[in-house]
């Protein structure tokens, strides 16, 4: 190392602590990044790959990007899955001696990133810690809102589930774990992994540093007693913060417990099937769940709609708090409209709280800081003392910030610049220094003015005159007939042929003055600047708690805005399992089609009574569109939200479980066939009594007999388990289900045929379908003409087929048979429509039964 310059010594010592990281080098007005760090980032940000020379003659790559304009390629760098370490000159280059200090101040990974042009406002940030084991520990911070949460799990597959519906954009992980990775990284693609140090995952670390950063001896007093794991995990979250981000830990509030079992659980396909916050299509809000509902007007507001509707309320009470909020903002319509108005002008308070306790904060964030302090007092009254429900916990906690918003509002101009050193941030009269250098720098001349008139007066020279030279400064010109009535303090400074010129205490405090006045200024207003800041961080905590009570509030108003535009009920929501939804809607389906095309259908499901509803009917005709509407009414309920119903009677379900649809997932070894089976043996294991099920054609990815012997099965085991079932499919045997189990019903999709032609009513009703209706829906499809008319022909050959198969093994005598002899006979019966048949196609048709029920062997 030797042969390199002093500076690349102390570059290649900073980089040794930080391999893993771009360092972003500070060098005057620019972070430059050298060696293999400057052709990594030249390529992704697209600038010039220049060198540098090193020392020794040898010269190294080079790049480089403007400190002040950083924010845009530090992000850049961080989306492509980079750390990024920003190390900065930590003391001032005029006074330093020798080489100027520099220090890496912080690192800034996938999960820690802050940026507020990055982040995407409606949507948490967090990194996770995962400590595996027979009972895995999570930690969770959201260090952009100050989330600091921790939980355990019973099962690996609860983790996995956990991560899928919280999204983390980095998590971290104990060597060794090879097999979770790479399930993680199946599930989220797009997450960062970061390896640590075993040590890190202590129990006993975490004890030491919650007290010392803060000042908790004793988890108990957390709620963490019980959490060996998740303290572990703590432990891990506290390291990485405390190495990449440690002014954070100075007013991060302590994690908090949380319990998922305490919400209406939802697994991965759960989640994906039923697009509660992304669709399958593209990943986007776009046709979600959350973008029917989505009516907030704030960022904490739409994060809070969010987790609600990931994190359904499995408590009574809660619920009908949120519904006794909501009943109140749909009745005062007005009241409602006024808050709305007022949210609408309130800014991402949760995240600007942070970034002042982190000193990221510039001048336009306390500008709008200040705005939306102001707006508090115009909630406040919006809502009254009375008011029901959850609405009145959460006035109360909308803390008093009255003296905060007071000196913000003396202290900071209307209009500031995005810089806190670019000077024009404080009123008049806040600092009297300030004042006096403002008006020093705006009024020199006439100083200068007044300057000369006294000393003309003191001196009785009347030709004295002061001037200013870019050599010699500020002076008094006295011409040499003049000399001698010079006072004793004039210092000579400069002999000119015809005058000399002089300088004064005065005179020379002035040029100091006024020289520096500029300098000094911004000195003083970033002074002023960053003590309001700290300030405004040192009550960051209270900040947080009321943008959340606003986010809640937010969201109530969203929720209660969506039932009245679209005609939401309140749901009864009881102790008692069941579910009885009438002329239920599908709530993103009925947004998307044409006004008023939609065709609500209602679904009762009772475990003493009808539990398993076999729903069949052709494709297309609405089926799935069933099931995934009343999952997702059932959702709403246990949200607290109003239902797209006529009215409906929800009883508290423990999970809800969604098998719809198949894709390959190839990237995990894993064929359509074997996704479908994955799920359905998971819903197997866990379903309750309390479970609503939705299923959808289980055993299509094999044959025939093989998938129809599947989903025998799967609907007699439902059944036995008493789970509320709604299960589609195709495959008309399973209707015989309905004469040997008490708590299956056939239903049907009800459709119309006419002249080869199938016309869909979109309508539930009772029974078995006819037919399934394939070949016309394939025409409907734009099959050509031939091959319909083909399909045709051999249907009508295989319709004539009677099926043989055996009895039922002896030892399971109450088992069903899976094919009836005379289901052929049946099934051409129920396909005519006997007020069309002509007496020649009569005739036809008795002989063609004739001869079914002979070969049928009965």
């Amino acid at each position: 190392m030797q042969k390199f310059t002093p500076m690349f010594r102390q570059y290649l010592e900073i980089k040794r602590r930080y391999p893993e990281a771009i360092l972003f080098f500070r060098l005057g007005d620019f972070y430059e990044m050298f060696f293999e760090d400057a052709e990594k980032a030249a390529g992704i940000l697209g600038i010039a790959l220049t060198s540098r020379d090193a020392g020794g003659g040898r010269r190294v790559p080079m790049c480089g990007v403007p400190a002040a304009n950083a924010t845009p390629y530090i992000r850049k760098l961080v989306e492509s899955g980079y750390r990024v370490a920003i190390c900065e000159q930590v003391e001032d280059p005029r006074e330093a001696k020798g080489l100027v200090r520099r220090e890496v101040l912080r690192v800034i990974t996938p999960g820690l990133f802050l940026d507020p042009e990055a982040l995407p406002e409606k949507e948490a940030c967090y990194l996770a810690a995962v400590f595996p084991g027979r009972r895995p520990g999570l930690a969770l911070l959201d260090l952009s809102a100050g989330d600091f949460r921790v939980t355990e799990l019973p099962e690996r597959e609860d983790l996995l589930n956990e991560l899928f519906r919280l999204e983390p954009r980095e998590i971290l992980l104990p060597p060794g774990n090879e097999p979770l990775k790479k399930s993680l990284a199946e599930i989220l693609p797009r997450v960062a992994f970061s390896e640590r140090p075993s040590g890190e995952f202590s129990e006993a670390r975490a004890r030491e540093l919650l007290a010392r950063h803060f000042g908790v001896h004793d988890p108990a007093g957390l709620g963490l007693a019980e959490m060996s794991a998740g303290l572990a995990a703590v432990g891990a979250v506290l390291t990485y913060l405390s190495e990449n981000e440690p002014g954070a830990l100075e007013r991060l509030a302590p994690p908090r417990p949380y319990f998922p079992g305490n919400y209406l659980v939802l697994d991965e396909p759960t989640k994906r099937n039923l697009e509660l916050v992304r669709n399958q299509l593209d990943g986007t809000v776009r046709h979600s769940l959350l973008w029917v509902l989505d009516q907030t007007r704030t960022p904490m507001g739409g994060r809070t709609l969010r987790s609600w509707i990931l994190y359904p309320l499995r408590d009574l009470s809660a619920i009908r708090q949120r519904q006794a909020s909501l009943r109140f903002l749909l009745e005062e319509a007005e009241r409602r409209r006024r808050l709305r108005e007022v949210l609408s002008r309130v800014t991402d308070l949760e995240r600007l709280a942070t970034r002042c306790a982190l000193r990221l904060a510039g001048p336009r964030d306390l500008v709008a800081l200040r705005e939306t302090l102001k707006r508090l007092p115009e909630i406040r009254e919006s809502l009254p003392p009375e008011a029901p429900g959850r609405l009145r916990a959460l006035v109360q906690e909308l803390a008093d910030f009255g003296e905060l918003l007071r000196r913000l509002e003396e202290t900071l101009l209307e209009e500031v610049p995005a810089s806190p050193k670019e000077g024009g941030l404080v009123r008049p009269g806040v600092h009297p220094e300030l004042d006096e250098l403002r008006d020093l720098k705006e009024n020199a001349l006439r100083y200068l003015s007044e300057i000369e008139s006294r000393e003309r007066a003191r001196t009785g020279i009347p030709n004295l005159r002061v001037g200013f030279n870019r050599v010699f400064g500020y002076y008094i010109e006295v011409t040499k007939s003049h000399l001698a009535r010079v006072p004793r303090d004039y210092i000579r400074k400069q002999t000119l042929a015809n005058a000399e010129r002089f300088i004064t205490p005065e005179l020379k405090e002035f040029e100091a003055r006024v020289l520096s006045a500029e300098e000094r200024i911004q000195a003083l207003e970033y002074e002023i600047f960053v003590g309001l800041r700290e300030e405004v961080a040192e009550r960051a905590e209270e900040l947080r708690q009321t943008a959340r009570a606003l986010g809640e509030i937010d969201a109530l108003c969203s929720l209660a805005e969506v039932a009245e535009k679209y005609g939401y009920v309140c749901p009864e929501v009881t102790e008692a399992p069941g579910i009885e939804i009438v002329e239920g809607r599908h709530p993103v389906l009925e947004r998307v089609l044409p006004y008023g095309s939609f065709v609500p259908n209602t679904v009762r499901l009772e475990p003493e009574g009808e539990r398993l509803l076999l729903i069949t009917g052709p494709n297309m005709a609405g089926k799935s569109t069933i099931l995934r509407q009343t999952a997702l009414i059932v959702l709403l309920a246990h949200m607290g939200s109003f239902v797209p119903a006529a009215s409906a009677r929800i009883g508290l379900c423990d999970r809800i479980f969604s098998r719809i649809g198949a894709s390959d997932e190839l990237s995990r070894g894993r064929s359509t066939f074997m996704v479908e089976m994955a799920e359905c043996a998971n819903i197997l294991r866990n379903a309750t009594e309390r479970s609503l099920v939705i299923l959808d054609e289980i055993g299509r990815g094999t044959s025939t007999y093989d998938g129809l012997a599947i989903a025998w099965a799967v609907a007699e085991h439902l059944h036995g388990l008493r789970a509320l079932t709604l299960l589609a499919t195709h495959y008309h045997e399973l209707t015989r289900l309905a004469e040997e189990l008490p708590g299956v019903k056939n239903y049907n999709v009800a459709v119309k045929s006419w002249r080869d032609q199938v016309v869909f009513l979109y309508r539930l009703q009772p029974g078995p379908a006819s037919r399934s209706y394939g070949v016309e829906v394939a025409a409907l499809a734009g099959l050509p003409p031939e091959v319909i008319a083909r399909a045709r022909e051999i249907l009508s050959t295989l319709e004539r087929k009677a099926l043989e198969v055996r009895p039922p093994a002896p030892e399971r005598p109450r088992q069903l048979p899976l094919f009836d002899p005379l289901l052929p006979l049946k099934e051409r019966l129920l396909s005519v429509d006997p007020e069309e048949l002509t007496p020649r196609e009569a005739l036809n048709l008795i002989f063609e039964l004739r001869a079914l029920l002979l070969k049928s062997g009965l």
